[in-house]
């Protein structure tokens, strides 16, 4: 055997074959890592920073797709859960603090419904007022040691506490005046009207709810028997809230009376009496009353009993005040 000829007894060599190179795995896109990471944190981070991701990976083929669309995904989630969270924040706001807001300050569930500006607040010129020289005794309807207008004679002592340009006022009087000066009529009750002065602060400066309850004292000293038609006609015409009001001359032309109020109007007569009136109201005490103090208008007492009802319907008010006039 040469040296050249191949030995029997030898295994054959495997061919050698070529190494592929092992390819590299694409990069995974920063970008992507930022969406999906920043969804958890900042929502609107996440759908921008996803956006660029698509954008890039499309352009380089880089790796991280499925990361930019978990990232938009829980971005777009996170946008619109805020966007409700922050709606339904708003409607409870709007909706639920008030009644909150009406129980701390004594005007619970049941209670006649105010607004912000029927809330009392007692101002400085109410309380410069009462230091002045007030007129006494009994003058007409007038009762100005008592701090009221009475008109009627009967057993049951109705109250009522309003403010000529309060709103609900409003409604209470055109829901029940009428059937008030007919129990007055009957001899059934004894009215007695408190008009308070605490929302001048809405008429512009032109002190409306003073000169308006002023302007319904003269009535009543001036013209007693007509003190319910007027203040009926003071409702009827009632101004809106954050306006001047009427003036004086349209306030002496409500009604045709005997006696003309004007020149009572003009010389401010009463005005610092019906300040007063509401200081002593807000701050109390009230005489022979379940509340110390009036807290809203309107506020009705019967026989020192509030009228928690509703303030437009008539029979309910009709049938407290029965109840409360037979106990």
């Amino acid at each position: 055997m040469t040296d050249n000829e191949p030995d029997p007894t030898r295994s054959p060599e495997p061919p050698a074959y070529a190494r592929q190179p092992v390819p590299a795995a694409p990069k995974t896109n920063t970008l992507a890592i930022v969406s999906l990471v920043s969804a958890f944190f900042v929502s609107l981070a996440a759908v921008i920073t996803g956006h660029l991701a698509l954008g890039q990976i499309r352009r380089t083929n880089e790796a991280g797709r499925g990361l930019a669309v978990a990232g938009l995904v829980l971005g777009y989630l996170g946008i619109v859960s805020t966007t409700l969270a922050v709606v339904i924040a708003i409607v409870f706001a709007a909706t639920v603090f008030p009644f909150i807001l009406a129980a701390v300050d004594g005007n619970g569930p049941g209670l006649p419904s105010i607004s912000a500006t029927n809330e009392p607040q007692t101002e400085e010129s109410d309380r410069d007022a009462s230091r002045e020289a007030l007129p006494t005794g009994i003058v007409g309807a007038a009762h100005f040691d008592d701090g009221y207008l009475s008109v009627g004679t009967g057993a049951a002592l109705v109250d009522v506490y309003v403010d000529p340009m309060c709103p609900y006022c409003r409604q209470f009087e055109e829901t029940n005046g009428t059937q008030l000066a007919a129990l007055v009529s009957d001899g059934s009750i004894t009215l007695r009207l408190h008009s308070l002065t605490f929302l001048d602060r809405v008429s512009q400066g032109t002190a409306y709810s003073t000169r308006a309850s002023a302007a319904l004292t003269c009535q009543a000293t001036l013209n007693p028997g007509q003190l319910l038609g007027y203040q009926a006609a003071l409702f009827a015409n009632q101004p809106a809230e954050n306006s001047e009001g009427l003036a004086d001359s349209e306030l002496a032309a409500l009604v045709d009376s005997p006696v003309d109020i004007s020149a009572c109007l003009a010389a401010g007569e009463y005005q610092a009496w019906s300040q007063a009136n509401t200081e002593q109201a807000l701050n109390g005490p009230i005489p022979d009353a379940e509340i110390t103090r009036v807290q809203g208008t309107p506020t009705v007492l019967v026989n020192g009993s509030v009228y928690a009802g509703g303030l437009t319907d008539a029979a309910e008010f009709l049938a407290f005040l029965t109840a409360e006039s037979v106990g």
